[in-house]
């Protein structure tokens, strides 16, 4: 059986009611149970933190034994040059996900400093980019 785990970084615990016009209406935890009836096969983990360090010491904690890691780490995609080290450092592939169009957004949002140590990449397709990084993997 593969095992997935997904991360959330800052702010992504308010999904359903953090501006919807961005990030609609549903809690990712509900998405999340959609998810794991859509793939009984794979045991998907989810896990979310605001705190980068937490985040970090999670992807080592993952990766070196998951079959691979969804990252959706926020704003900490812009700023964290540590999680990308981090990232570099396990074996497990990584997907980076958004779920709004980083490019349509401030200028300082269109970089991503994880990206080059990541398998891909999906932006703006909302939370469907989580399943799309699940079949990416699988």
């Amino acid at each position: 059986m593969k095992h997935i785990l997904i991360v959330n970084g800052p702010n992504l615990n308010l999904l359903g009611i953090r501006e919807p016009q961005v990030y609609g209406n549903r809690t990712f935890e509900d998405y999340f149970q959609e998810l794991k009836q859509q793939y009984p096969q794979i045991a998907l983990e989810y896990y979310q933190s605001n705190v980068e360090g937490e985040l970090i010491n999670k992807l080592q904690e993952a990766g070196f034994s998951y079959n691979g890691i969804i990252l959706n780490a926020g704003g900490y995609s812009h700023t964290s040059v540590a999680i990308h080290d981090a990232i570099a450092a396990i074996t497990t592939p990584v997907v980076e996900v958004h779920i709004s169009n980083i490019y349509a957004r401030e200028e300082y949002r269109h970089h991503s400093l994880l990206s080059s140590a990541c398998k891909g990449v999906i932006c703006g397709l909302g939370l469907q980019g989580y399943n799309l990084a699940i079949q990416s993997l699988i």
